[in-house]
């Protein structure tokens, strides 16, 4: 169950969008829910994804998003997942300030969090399960994301077919350059019938590493109306293919 365990992962864990662009990867109020299939297995897991404003009294607003994650039916018997994860920034720079991560499976637990000063330009990981990875690093130029963040963030970039942007995404406490390319056009079926949506596909800058050095791609369909909804997310490694499918969306409470 590595690839779905992967997919989960990636889906589940969130950070900043881009510094001085406008934070719109979610807005207060709105919700997603996913549902994850692996392989012959349609109904695999669910993941639901919620944003909300709060106050933080003279610090001022921040945006908070939410994910929970977990395994269901018979992939549940076979492998046990549940995942939470929160990240808070700031709306006004569009800058992450912390995040957290718990997961726990039949593979073990995970809980990890991560803090950003960016005057000092260092960052704190804590690894609550393993201490010994607990450390202050200095943090490289740019402003960090994970990969799924930097995917829902060209819901502002409104990427067209053939273009493409560069990010820094982190994962654990290391930190990797990637191009996200608008691969082109498509149509595709979903709950709500067939949509049209770009599809952007990242790629590591300079030598592959993680899952992308065992040749594992990850791809997404953001739709193409004024939401720039993504609609599905896949994931294919050489042992399988885990797919992730907007089910069920609420927008924004001002909406």
């Amino acid at each position: 169950m590595n690839i779905l365990r992967i997919l989960m992962l990636l889906l589940a864990v969130w950070s900043s969008a881009r510094a001085g662009e406008p934070v719109a990867l979610l807005r207060s109020g709105e919700q997603l829910t996913y549902r994850v299939s692996w392989g012959m297995f349609g109904d695999a897991g669910e993941l639901k994804i919620a944003a909300e404003a709060v106050s933080l009294g003279e610090g001022g607003e921040r945006l908070r998003v939410t994910t929970a994650s977990s395994t269901r039916g018979v992939v549940r018997v076979l492998y046990s997942f549940d995942g939470d994860a929160f990240t808070l920034f700031d709306p006004r720079d569009g800058r992450l300030l912390n995040a957290a991560a718990t997961s726990r499976s039949n593979k073990g637990n995970t809980h990890s969090s991560i803090t950003f000063d960016y005057d000092k330009r260092e960052f704190s990981f804590v690894d609550h399960v393993r201490p010994s990875r607990t450390a202050t690093k200095p943090l490289p130029e740019g402003t960090p994301m994970d990969l799924i963040t930097a995917l829902i963030q060209t819901r502002v970039w409104k990427l067209k077919p053939g273009e493409s942007r560069d990010a820094l995404v982190m994962a654990s406490d290391k930190f990797y350059p990637l191009t996200i390319k608008a691969e082109g056009e498509e149509t595709i079926d979903t709950p709500d019938g067939p949509r049209r949506t770009v599809l952007l596909v990242p790629r590591m800058i300079g030598p592959p590493q993680g899952m992308f050095k065992r040749g594992g791609e990850v791809r997404v369909w953001v739709s193409t109306d004024e939401r720039s909804l993504p609609l599905r997310f896949e994931v294919k490694l050489k042992v399988g293919t885990g797919v992730a499918v907007l089910t069920d969306y609420r927008p924004p409470s001002l909406e």
